[in-house]
């Protein structure tokens, strides 16, 4: 096929994985002040709002949380921000002398010798899929003392997967093209996105096959001849923006209107919140979206 990766392209979607200073650092047990288990000891940094949200889920205290726009768990108001996910400040990390630094391995690559530098033991937790998902949250779990709740989380996620898997059961499988739009350009989402593994588990085939990455430069005239059903844009960064950009390329680019899934109206933004870049909670409600979209006769 026509299409290649692009690797200044996946620095802008690193950005983009975490999408994501206040009280000082002795405040950050009060988000669990009954604590007495292990998990009292631990000093928990989470750089991502997705860790953030799971830390929340299974009742851990936090002495960092990332610098986000997005709405974070309460529990958490007054723990202090570290910065924006792709980029913690890291004197301010080091300052509130954490045992552990969640990050995901997204951003392996660019964090993990700042961190080392400093000698804090950063962890980097794989976001890529649903299930990669919970096994971090299982292993979170055991190492926390919280076995038993991300037991009861990744329960809960396996049982909307299999009434997923039971709703698409023998429905015909769509074909879908998943674009990833940041501010000035967008990519292809291949089954290894986060994105693409929802599409999967909901029945799609997404249309670009044999690829080992998770995202490709896009080269229209090849999707075009791949003729997709359905095409599921996700705007991360700017979204506002990124929608716009969708909205004139779609309308200037004269080969669009060739898109069988345009002609027949099947093209979806996805909302930001539910579809991001690395995996969250947010699954199930993603899931309910998804499938409007890909059987909307259904």
């Amino acid at each position: 096929m026509n299409v290649k990766y692009t690797a200044w392209l996946w620095v802008i979607v690193l950005v983009l994985a975490g999408c994501s200073t206040g009280a000082r650092a002795e405040q950050s047990t009060s988000a669990n002040p009954s604590a007495t288990d292990s998990a009292s000891s631990a000093r928990i940094v989470a750089t991502t709002v997705a860790i953030t949200e799971i830390m929340s889920a299974l009742d851990l205290p936090l002495v960092g949380k990332p610098t986000s726009t997005k709405t974070l768990p309460e529990q958490y108001k007054d723990i202090p921000d570290v910065g924006n996910p792709m980029s913690p400040d890291m004197e301010k990390v080091l300052s509130l002398q954490p045992t552990d630094v969640l990050s995901v391995t997204t951003l392996q690559y660019d964090l993990e010798p700042k961190f080392k530098d400093l000698n804090m033991n950063a962890e980097f937790l794989n976001f890529e899929s649903l299930q990669k998902m919970e096994n971090e949250i299982l292993k979170m779990g055991t190492k926390f003392d919280r076995v038993a709740k991300a037991k009861e989380i990744t329960g809960q996620l396996d049982a909307k997967v299999a009434a997923v898997k039971k709703a698409t059961a023998g429905k015909k499988s769509p074909k879908v093209l998943i674009l990833l739009g940041v501010p000035g350009s967008y990519l292809v989402a291949t089954e290894h996105s986060y994105i693409g593994d929802l599409v999967k588990i909901a029945g799609g085939t997404n249309i670009v096959q044999g690829e080992s990455v998770e995202y490709l430069a896009s080269n229209t005239e090849y999707l075009q001849k791949s003729n997709p059903d359905i095409i599921l844009r996700a705007a991360h960064g700017m979204p506002e923006e990124v929608v716009k950009m969708f909205d004139e390329d779609f309308k200037s680019n004269d080969i669009w209107k060739h898109f069988n899934a345009v002609q027949t109206g099947q093209v979806y933004d996805l909302p930001e919140p539910l579809f991001g870049t690395t995996a969250s909670l947010s699954a199930p409600q993603a899931f309910d979206e998804l499938l409007k979209m890909m059987y909307p006769s259904s």
